[in-house]
């Protein structure tokens, strides 16, 4: 649990450094890049290793129907994923559409999990993220970019699909079935 715990205060410390420190990471110039680059695979290993290894500790247990709602979540998640990354017309109506995704997967998977190391974990992650908007809101206002073309927007769905598709064969390689047997 330790290595987890190490793992979302590295993830949170080196993605809020910008906006707590803006004076310093300044400074840092591009080496500050490269050292958030480093601290968040360091983190996300952590995480991982931390997670994995951690005792199954439970506190509550989800009714099963949440399965479902997390699998329609998670669809949503990675669409906002793909939203962040298109050029398309409903771009320009979501701000933080990357975080909004972080948002949303920290939800569905706290709604399918009651384990201790889940609740440190996505909840940490749904902390962070929560956070992080209204640090980003307060230091600068938004102008919503031009609206692309809605042919990117069927590339951000096609993305979704294909990524969602991955992402299940990941659970299902690891031995965790997303879909309710």
């Amino acid at each position: 649990m330790a290595y987890l715990i190490l793992g979302l205060i590295l993830w949170i410390g080196s993605h809020l450094f910008k906006r707590l420190m803006p004076d310093a990471r300044a400074r840092m110039g591009n080496a500050g890049k490269g050292l958030v680059t480093v601290l968040s695979f360091a983190a996300v290993g952590l995480m991982i290793w931390g997670y994995r290894s951690a005792e199954f500790i439970d506190v509550w247990t989800p009714p099963s129907w949440t399965a479902h709602l997390n699998n329609l979540l998670m669809l949503v998640a990675v669409f906002f994923l793909a939203l962040s990354h298109s050029k398309g017309r409903l771009r320009a109506r979501f701000r933080h559409p990357m975080l909004g995704s972080v948002k949303i997967w920290a939800v569905a998977h706290l709604l399918v999990n009651g384990d201790l190391a889940s609740i440190l974990l996505f909840g940490g992650m749904l902390a962070w993220a929560v956070v992080s908007v209204i640090l980003i809101n307060r230091a600068e206002p938004w102008v919503s970019p031009q609206p692309g073309e809605p042919k990117k927007d069927v590339v951000a769905v096609v993305m979704t699909l294909v990524a969602y598709g991955v992402i299940v064969g990941i659970h299902m390689a690891l031995g965790v079935s997303p879909f309710p047997g």
